[in-house]
């Protein structure tokens, strides 16, 4: 820099001004620096060196509790994203996505991350990564879950919401069944008979799991006995596939709540191809109120995910939030009774 104020005719305080806050140097001088440090081959301060001097990256880190791609092939994580992305707009941040699989080098990858905070898509309850983000110092606010003390939490009340809709998908039921998200990281797909509500370890499958129980209990039906199809990630080609098994079965269900609009349209397409009429024959519901729920007719429950996203960001870069649980409703249409 004093070499550039020397070929320039400036000072050096001139020429970090350039660089560092352009609006208190002149355009003439701005040029002068900029010719001089071109004619230098000086591209000016290494943001790596200007983090270090400032303690601050301005980039705001998002761990996703699954591969990258996620981010871009889930609809519900995208619109998530979007909300964490609008946030960061304001506040003029970057965005760095940190894919997270149980692998032991999460811990390391989440660590070595230039970021100023985090927010953290949800995970498992003894995931490390939430160990070292909190041994970091550092702001953060999850989504979902697990509740922490140390961290922010964002989250509708999944168990009252799977009650709810529950009840609606199940009224006149007699073999209900369920389209779930992985019981645990090991994501394996498969069909169950009534597993323990209680043991996955992730918050939100087990929220809405337990509130599904909670549902067929009122209305007489012993959980043991509702089948359960578990998919290994949220997509609507292998919910079909798991369906289709169900319906081809001797005593198929006749009526299937799942815990998304994704999974739920998967149904609905595996209903279609073996002429099941829906709700007459079957009923079905979804959730989150994704663009697909209205044209498809389906009973979802609505919550902005978009909305989610940013209190996580807001709250994850220290703005005070004053309604703690955001809001969700239930949307009927024709795809229940």
């Amino acid at each position: 820099m004093t070499e550039v104020a020397a070929e320039a005719g400036v000072s050096v305080m001139t020429v970090s001004y350039s660089y560092g806050q352009p609006d208190r140097v002149s355009l003439d001088a701005r040029e002068r620096v900029r010719q001089a440090a071109l004619r230098l081959g000086y591209p000016g301060p290494h943001p790596g060196a200007r983090s270090l001097r400032s303690g601050r990256s301005r980039s705001l880190g998002v761990v996703l509790g699954e591969k990258l791609t996620y981010a871009f092939d889930d609809p519900q994580a995208t619109r998530f994203l979007s909300g964490v992305a609008t946030v960061c707009l304001e506040h003029q941040l970057g965005m760095t996505l940190i894919p997270i699989t149980g692998h032991p080098s999460d811990v390391e990858r989440v660590v070595e991350a230039a970021v100023d905070a985090f927010v953290v898509w949800t995970t498992v309850d003894d995931d490390p990564i939430l160990d070292a983000i909190t041994s970091m110092g550092r702001p953060a606010a999850v989504l979902g879950g697990p509740a922490r003390p140390d961290m922010a939490l964002v989250s509708i009340d999944d168990r009252a919401a799977a009650a709810v809709i529950a009840a609606v998908a199940f009224a006149r039921a007699q073999r209900p069944a369920v389209v779930s998200f992985p019981l645990d990281r090991s994501r394996e797909s498969r069909l169950w008979l009534g597993p323990d509500p209680d043991a996955p370890p992730f918050s939100v499958t087990r929220h809405r799991l337990q509130g599904f129980r909670d549902a067929t209990t009122a209305l007489g039906i012993g959980w043991s006995s509702v089948q359960v199809a578990v998919v290994s990630r949220n997509d609507a080609a292998e919910a079909r596939t798991l369906i289709d098994t169900l319906l081809s079965s001797h005593q198929p269900p006749d009526a299937i709540a799942a815990m998304s609009d994704e999974l739920a349209i998967g149904v609905l397409r595996a209903a279609a191809a073996r002429g099941v009429k829906v709700p007459d024959d079957l009923t079905v519901t979804g959730w989150d109120d994704s663009a697909a729920a209205e044209p498809a007719g389906l009973t979802t429950i609505a919550q902005s995910l978009q909305d989610q996203g940013e209190r996580c960001a807001r709250l994850a870069l220290g703005a005070p939030i004053t309604t703690q649980n955001p809001p969700w409703r239930l949307i009927h249409r024709t795809s229940t009774r």
